[in-house]
C-alpha cells in the first residue's frame, strides 16, 4: 500500500527540497515506485534540484484545477524508471490549492506509487498544512541551531492537530532529519549536538546528514545527490535514512565520531 510522507519544517533553507530530492531517488533506486510532489506553489525549486525543469508543461496546480491530467503533468525521471516528479506552479500562489483538490491528487497517486513524498513549503501557512493533510509519515528536516529546532516543535505540534490522521484520533509517525550537521563546530558550541536536539524535540532520529559540499554540487548539476555522487558522505547518510523509512533497523553514526547512537534512537522508537 502506498505510503505518503511529508518532509517538512517551520523554518526555511534547512534542505527540505534537497532532502525530498534525495530521499525519493534513493527509494526509487530500491526499485521503489516513487513520486515526489511539489508543494511550494509560486517558489517551484524540486524541478531544479531534480534536472527536470526544461520539461516542465503542467503543474500540480493545472491537475487540481483541471487544465491537465494528472498523467500529463507526472514527469519521469531520465535516469531512474521508478522515479517521477509533479512540480509546483512558478505563476500561482498557495490560494489555488484546494482541500478537496490535493485530496483527490493524493488518492489518485496511490494507486500508481508505492512512495509518494510531498516537499513542503516552509512555515505553517496553508501551503504547509495542505501538504502535510494526508501524510502517513512526517520527516521533520531540522538544523542543529536554536530556530529551527523550535520552529520545527511549532510543526510536530501542527502534525498532531492539522492531518486526517489526528482528525481520526490517530498520529502522524514522525521523524527527525538533522541536517548540515558538523561534529566539530557542535563540539566547540558553534551548534546544537545531536542529543541536544533529541531532547528536544523527542521524536525519533532518521538521519544526520553532514555538512558538505556534495550537496550543493548534486544540486547545481540538477541531481538529487544520491543519483550525482552516490558514494558522498551526505548520499550514504540519505540512502541509511531511506532505509529505516522503509522499517529497516540501521544504526546512526554521528559524522565525524565513532560512536553509534543505536540504543538511544530506537530506544526512543519503541517509548
Amino acid at each position: 500500500m502506498a505510503k505518503v510522507v511529508v518532509v517538512t519544517s517551520g523554518k526555511g533553507g534547512v534542505g527540505k527540497t534537497t532532502s525530498t530530492a534525495a530521499l525519493g531517488a534513493a527509494l526509487a533506486q530500491k526499485g521503489e515506485k516513487t513520486v515526489v510532489v511539489d508543494f511550494d506553489v509560486g517558489l517551484r525549486n524540486l524541478d531544479l534540484v531534480m534536472g527536470a525543469e526544461r520539461r516542465v508543461v503542467y503543474d500540480l496546480v493545472n491537475v487540481i484545477q483541471g487544465d491537465a491530467k494528472l498523467p500529463q503533468a507526472l514527469i519521469r525521471d531520465k535516469r531512474l524508471e521508478t522515479l517521477h516528479l509533479l512540480p509546483a506552479s512558478q505563476t500561482r500562489d498557495k490560494d489555488n490549492l484546494t482541500a478537496e483538490g490535493v485530496e483527490k491528487v493524493i488518492a489518485e497517486l496511490r494507486k500508481s506509487f508505492d512512495w509518494i513524498i510531498c516537499d513542503s513549503p516552509a512555515g505553517i501557512e496553508r501551503g504547509a498544512t495542505l501538504a502535510m493533510r494526508h501524510a502517513d509519515i512526517a520527516v521533520v528536516v531540522t538544523n542543529p541551531e536554536v530556530s529551527s529546532v523550535r520552529d520545527s516543535d511549532r510543526i510536530i505540534g501542527l502534525l498532531d492537530a492539522k492531518t486526517e490522521k489526528a482528525e481520526r484520533g490517530d498520529r502522524v509517525e514522525k521523524h527527525l532529519l538533522l541536517t548540515r550537521y558538523d561534529a566539530g563546530r557542535a563540539e566547540r558550541g558553534d551548534m546544537l549536538k545531536v542529543d541536544d536536539v533529541l531532547e528536544i524535540l523527542s521524536i525519533p532520529l532518521l538521519g544526520i546528514i553532514p555538512e558538505s559540499m556534495d550537496v550543493l554540487r548534486a544540486s547545481n548539476l540538477g541531481s538529487p545527490v544520491t543519483l550525482a555522487d552516490d558514494r558522498s558522505a551526505p548520499a550514504l547518510a540519505y540512502f541509511d535514512a531511506a532505509r529505516r523509512l522503509s522499517g529497516e533497523t540501521v544504526p546512526v553514526t554521528v559524522p565525524g565520531e565513532k560512536r553509534g547512537l543505536f540504543g538511544k534512537i530506537f530506544g526512543r522508537r519503541a517509548a
